[in-house]
């Protein structure tokens, strides 16, 4: 049945004219008075908040909430963004502030999957697991758009469709090639799964080509993928600017004309840039049809009238107001996401501090007073920051002393009108000497780790070279080591760096991602014990970039924690807490099952230490007789578990048979008899976690009997 708001798009565009049509599909899009159709600027972000368009509640970047592995603290957040993007909006607009980063149309969240440490915009996103992604972008793009399909609160967008992941300074001309069973097993897993569970309202293709067809034009992901095989209801937006690129980099089409038309016919409906001014002219030649036009214009309508922005059809969230935005409440959530995000990576006993202990402390680094170093990218304001240092300074208040240095730059070699790009070592030494520890604030931002034309360093366009910490710092990390005093390393990215000479030498390591506005209150807490560390690494550490194959290599081969072949520094899923978590009595409900049966895996959490903690439990499963490549074992569920000092819980999760099933070298989904076995534990089943964490992954055999049948993917 065809629902009211499709009914009234398809008559609102039955009274346009063709060039009325074709201004719709603009991101900049002017009104239509006659109708009642206001202007509207599609184009907004809330990838970890509302961003660009001042005020609002900032949240840790993407990949640190990520390490929450939380589905419902992920709906949490999205929920707040949406709350306050629609009192954004209700206001803006009765001002009538309809410009860009106004609107309630946010492009996020960002699905793709971090194959390769090097991507500059790896940070954006939740990580290099198809699974954990699929699970954390449904339920952020359900908190986005709310419960009401038919009055969407605010609407979410997976991006970048797809098989995209750098390298960011070729996106424009690059032609990601890729095999079928990666294309399935890897590149839309995730996609699939909000498209059809998280039902979100757009997808925005990528910059690059796919096997040879640019990805805001391909007929096989846009139509026959996305909208026959998946039954996609919602619209498509291209990447900004990227339908230029059709001819003038791509050089599938030879003018903008039949670029436009080219993404028209292929079912791109809304174009971020300026490609489809020229569609009347396609209109006009023959190369797009006005019933492809109006397809698209209808797509894009009903979700304008489904967001309330037609006065015949109100929205239930018209009254949002203004004074929710960046209230208390949502202060409050962002600060636990951002304790819940940081990964404890090494500690041989120092964490956590005991402040009664200590007469001083130096704070040394790059990142130490840096607000670049707690925010990430596509970002909204915060009313108030609190860096590491001043953190650390008004957690110990005057009873410890606090020494300052930032020893060197963030990543220059040498710094222009110094006469000595290790000017600042001698500070730092000093402060060192004179504290009884030091907390090194060490890593990137997002100035020179993230978009092509956003960041840039030595090596350009915001990709890594390598996975080293740039410029002077490992120098600096060194000599201040040499000092002799017991040293804690704080580490700022959004990706992995190989830090094996830390891991080696100093006495804790914690990750923190980019931590959020007032990270640094956090990360003073988590230091002197006020709670522990639970994240999860949603990435693989690597010892270097040694091991991985050519950046431009878009196969699986040797890539991630399911394919690769060395052990890993830190592996994905892994994380210490100053508890100890044991894992007990766990057992399946059968050991033999048909292809057709579920199974249900219980385990008794236990913890046996002295911090309540947010456990992740994680269920990998092993093919033992697959009849094609499969992973060494792949993440298939997921459960957070809060438990207090000495409290036991049982959790019991549920296999489904298409958790079992694998992808052949035709991109089929197949479930095989034969023999699995299924891990549950607080990581994965590699033998570098058993050496960092002490503990064995349990392991449970069982058996998939009858006949091998295919699966809908």
């Amino acid at each position: 049945m065809i629902h009211n708001t499709l009914l009234h798009a398809q008559k609102l565009v039955s009274q346009m004219t063709i060039q009325e049509k074709i201004t719709q599909m603009l991101y900049q899009s002017p009104a239509i008075e006659r109708l009642g159709i206001p202007a509207y600027n599609w184009w907004n972000e809330a990838l970890h908040g509302v961003a660009r368009a001042g005020i609002a509640t900032m949240f840790p970047q993407a990949i640190g909430m990520a390490a929450t592995f939380d589905e419902n603290l992920l709906h949490q957040v999205a929920d707040i963004v949406s709350t306050e993007g629609r009192a954004k909006f209700n206001a803006f607009s009765k001002k009538g502030d309809r410009d860009i980063y106004k609107g309630i149309t946010f492009w996020a969240p960002n699905i793709n999957i971090f194959r390769d440490p090097r991507w500059g915009r790896g940070h954006e996103t939740f990580g290099e697991d198809p699974y954990l992604t699929s699970r954390l972008g449904i339920a952020y793009i359900k908190g986005l758009q709310g419960e009401d399909r038919e009055h969407l609160k605010t609407t979410a967008c997976a991006k970048h469709f797809a098989v995209h992941s750098g390298p960011e300074g070729i996106r424009h001309s690059f032609d990601a090639v890729v095999n079928k069973k990666d294309l399935y097993d890897t590149y839309l897993y995730a996609f699939k799964r909000c498209v059809q569970e998280g039902q979100v309202e757009a997808v925005m293709g990528a910059y690059n080509r796919v096997n040879g067809e640019p990805a805001c034009g391909s007929k096989t992901l846009l139509q026959d993928i996305l909208r026959d095989d998946w039954d996609f209801k919602g619209h498509v937006v291209s990447d900004c600017w990227a339908i230029l690129d059709f001819h003038e980099h791509h050089h599938v089409t030879s003018t903008v004309v039949e670029s436009a038309a080219m993404a028209v016919n292929n079912g791109c409906d809304l174009n971020c840039g300026s490609a489809f001014l020229h569609l009347y002219a396609a209109y006009e030649q023959g190369l797009v049809t006005e019933e492809a036009i109006d397809q698209a214009v209808i797509r894009l309508l009903d979700t304008r009238i489904r967001l309330g922005m037609l006065e015949d059809y109100p929205s239930p969230y018209e009254d949002t107001p203004y004074e929710l935005v960046e209230c208390k409440e949502h202060i409050n959530l962002s600060l636990e996401v951002a304790k819940r995000s940081v990964v404890l990576l090494k500690n041989d006993g120092l964490l956590p501090l005991k402040k009664e202990s200590l007469k001083s402390i130096a704070v040394i680094g790059p990142n130490a007073n840096s607000r670049d170093g707690l925010i990430g990218n596509y970002v909204g304001t915060s009313s108030e920051y609190i860096t590491p240092l001043e953190g650390i300074k008004n957690y110990v208040g005057d009873d410890v002393r606090v020494y300052y240095a930032q020893g060197t730059h963030l990543y220059k070699d040498k710094v222009e009108s110094l006469a000595e790009s290790k000017d600042r070592f001698a500070e730092a030494l000093l402060a060192a000497e004179m504290a009884d520890v030091v907390v090194m604030c060490l890593g990137l931002d997002a100035t020179i780790e993230g978009e092509q034309g956003d960041a840039g360093n030595e090596y350009a366009s915001g990709d890594k070279f390598d996975l080293n910490l740039p410029g002077n710092q490992q120098e600096l990390l060194e000599a201040v080591h040499a000092v002799g005093k017991p040293v804690i390393l704080l580490l700022s990215s959004g990706s992995a760096l190989a830090v094996k000479w830390a891991d080696e030498n100093v006495n804790a390591i914690l990750q923190t991602w980019y931590i959020g506005a007032r990270g640094g209150k956090v990360i003073a807490e988590l230091l002197f014990g006020e709670s522990s560390p639970s994240g999860k690494l949603p990435i693989t550490f690597y010892n270097s970039t040694d091991e991985l194959p050519a950046f431009e290599d878009y196969s699986m081969t040797n890539r991630t924690y399911r394919y690769m072949n060395s052990p890993a520094l830190y592996p994905f899923g892994y994380g210490l807490t100053y508890t100890h978590i044991n894992y007990s009595n766990s057992h399946l409900s059968k050991t033999k099952l048909s292809t057709n049966e579920e199974l249900t895996v219980t385990t008794t959490v236990t913890n046996a230490g002295n911090y309540p903690i947010h456990e992740s439990i994680q269920i990998y499963i092993k093919d033992l007789n697959a009849s094609t490549t499969v992973p060494h074992y792949a993440l298939k569920g997921v459960g957070i578990v809060r438990l207090a000092p000495g409290e036991s819980k049982e959790f019991s999760y549920v296999i489904k048979p298409r958790d079992l099933a694998l992808i052949n070298d035709d991109g089929e989904c197949w479930l095989e008899p034969g023999k699995f076995t299924l891990y549950i534990g607080g990581g994965q089943p590699d033998a570098r976690t058993k050496e960092l964490t002490g503990h064995t992954i349990d392991a449970l055999d069982f058996e998939v009997i009858g006949t091998a049948c295919q699966l809908d993917y």
